[in-house]
């Protein structure tokens, strides 16, 4: 018999396990994959959707919630955790204690600031400064007496703010600190501390800004806002995140799976896409034996295997996995009607005669609904077919592909391999190409 006890707060944090609406969800989820990794502020809105997903906030997420904000400066908050934990109206000493400390820091942090907060939001001074920081802070220190302490401070405090969750003041005090400061390290930090608050602001366009500025990828952004989808595609194909992948995260594969397949009814480019789509097939069978979840295996079943009733079953399968994940919950429906476009797609070119109703069950539509599909599909993709009503069927006409073309095909491929396994290897041979002489 199952165990159907819930997992400990600690366990949830930890990422070891946790309680799903439905098996397949909770067979596939990545929150052990993804939490370890997380700040706890970032981790905060995972648990937030857990207790979504399970209807009524359970116990165990509210103490994991605790467990997770008790060290932060969220006093007001920890202490209504606290209460709902332990039934009480009381709120004991120690968080009166704590939330008098913050208040105290926090007046001290903004006087410590004003100076130097009114001189950056002053457009007369704000004109005069320029790309050279050591300049900028020489013109400051000369004309209004500001000192590196003093920038300093503005990062000490910005994280102050992002410690008591006020993301858009944290945002912004850590932006004027990395204007300002010469710290390469922190202003570094500073950056990476910008862009997680501003991604608990859910401010996208800000959040894309920052994410070409450090030159990484989050997942937060591309599946809430849809302009970010061309630009996971783009990172992830490049060598050096496919060698990231293949080697360290190869649960990311979902993602750019998801990426790709909802590009569908946004990608207007169809030779880009279809290139997408191949370099996307290529990884999900080289990666296989490494990773799998109904998200690939629909790619595999669809394009590796051509199996359409494994690749519907994968589909149902995959609907729930994406229900269930944080990421990708809002993407759902949008990956269903994608995915059955690339059914459809599929089956039409590799079929010269498709029975409306066999094609309809395989999409999980009636006839009537299987008939529009088709023909949208048709008009869409401005395939060769003609629909014959009587018969209940259509007739598709494939023109043989140039052998040209297939050259063509099968040299970017190659090309796309080549350059993936020239990243992976260019340490080694660099380290070949030393002298021994010079060991």
């Amino acid at each position: 018999m199952t165990d159907n006890k819930p997992p400990s707060a600690d366990a949830i944090l930890n990422g070891e396990s946790h309680a799903t609406p439905t098996g397949i969800t909770q067979q596939y989820d990545l929150l052990p994959k993804l939490i370890p990794n997380l700040d706890r502020h970032l981790t905060f809105p995972l648990l937030e959707f857990l207790s979504g997903l399970e209807g009524d906030e359970s116990a165990e997420v509210t103490k994991a919630k605790y467990e997770l904000l008790k060290q932060t400066n969220m006093t007001d908050y920890v202490a209504s955790l606290w209460q709902e934990i332990n039934d009480s109206d009381e709120v004991p000493e120690e968080f009166v204690r704590k939330r008098e400390e913050v208040l105290q820091r926090l007046s001290l942090f903004t006087e410590e600031t004003k100076q130097i907060d009114e001189l950056l939001n002053d457009e007369s001074v704000v004109s005069n400064l320029r790309s050279d920081k050591v300049a900028n802070l020489k013109f400051l220190e000369q004309q209004h007496g500001v000192t590196v302490p003093m920038v300093d401070m503005l990062y000490d405090y910005g994280r102050f703010q992002y410690s008591c969750g006020s993301y858009a003041n944290a945002a912004h005090l850590l932006d004027q600190f990395r204007i300002l400061s010469t710290d390469n390290d922190k202003a570094s930090s500073a950056s990476w501390g910008k862009l997680a608050a501003d991604i608990l602001t859910t401010n996208w366009e800000v959040v894309m800004e920052e994410v070409n500025k450090v030159k990484e990828t989050t997942l937060f952004p591309f599946f809430n806002y849809e302009a970010a989808r061309d630009t996971i595609t783009e990172m992830f194909f490049s060598p050096p995140f496919i060698n990231t992948i293949q080697t360290n995260c190869p649960w990311i594969l979902r993602y750019l799976a998801a990426a790709v397949i909802t590009n569908r009814s946004r990608t207007r480019n169809t030779g880009a896409y279809q290139k997408q789509l191949k370099d996307l097939v290529r990884v999900v069978r080289q990666e296989g034996y490494e990773y799998n979840d109904p998200v690939t295996e629909f790619i595999k079943a669809l394009y590796v295997d051509f199996d359409f009733e494994e690749a519907q079953r994968k589909l149902g399968e995959a609907e729930e996995v994406l229900k269930g994940d944080f990421f990708l919950s809002s993407t759902a429906d949008a990956f269903v009607e994608a995915a059955r476009h690339l059914i459809s797609e599929s089956y039409c070119k590799i079929h010269q005669r498709i029975d409306i109703r066999d094609l309809s069950t395989r999409l999980g539509l009636n006839q009537d609904e299987g008939e529009k599909w088709i023909v949208n599909l048709i008009r869409d993709t401005r395939m060769d077919g003609k629909l014959d009503y009587k018969e209940g069927t259509v007739l598709m006409n494939h023109p043989a592909n140039s052998v040209y073309q297939q050259v063509i095909e099968r040299t970017k491929g190659s090309f796309f391999r080549t350059s993936v396994l020239r990243q992976a290897l260019s340490p080694f041979l660099i380290f070949a190409l030393v002298p021994v002489a010079n060991l």
